[in-house]
């Protein structure tokens, strides 16, 4: 009966690792990991994202702040990210938890978003997407936004 678990559980672990807009690896570009991860609608989200990358990171951020604490994942963006890269209509309250701690820049599209990520990155870095705000500035939903990343990153 063990054996049985463990194969429930690793179709089970299988099945959550390929969640669309989840974690999802998107392609390698030049040696930099394209990352979708826009079902991440809140601060706890993006923390859980960033404590499992190992890589050094540019974090694409942003969309319609629910009353975010960025406070809770600033250890983590300056221990592992290079840079943020925003992408929302309204960036102040990140740019308030994270000037002087990190690079900003300031994108209004996913196309943008991810060509500047990637004018950022080095080879072995990755570019996260993992927004911790909702997506109805600039997307009709999260589907939308994961979508359109992992368009523009197809058309690097």
């Amino acid at each position: 009966t063990m054996d049985i678990r463990k194969n429930k559980i690793r179709e089970a672990v299988q099945t959550f690792e390929n969640l669309e807009h989840r974690m999802e690896p998107v392609a390698t570009v030049r040696g930099v990991d394209f990352v979708n991860d826009s079902k991440a609608t809140n601060v706890n989200s993006t923390w859980y994202a960033l404590e499992s990358m190992t890589k050094p990171t540019i974090l694409v951020l942003g969309g319609v702040d629910k009353g975010n604490d960025y406070s809770l994942i600033k250890d983590l963006v300056e221990e592992k990210v290079k840079a943020i890269v925003c992408m929302g209509t309204d960036n102040s309250k990140i740019h308030e938890a994270f000037d002087g701690v990190v690079k900003l820049v300031d994108t209004a599209n996913a196309q943008d978003a991810v060509q500047a990520s990637f004018s950022l990155a080095s080879p072995g870095d990755v570019v996260l997407l993992s927004p911790a705000c909702a997506s109805f500035d600039l997307f009709k939903n999260y589907e939308d936004r994961g979508k359109q990343f992992k368009d523009a990153v197809k058309s690097l």
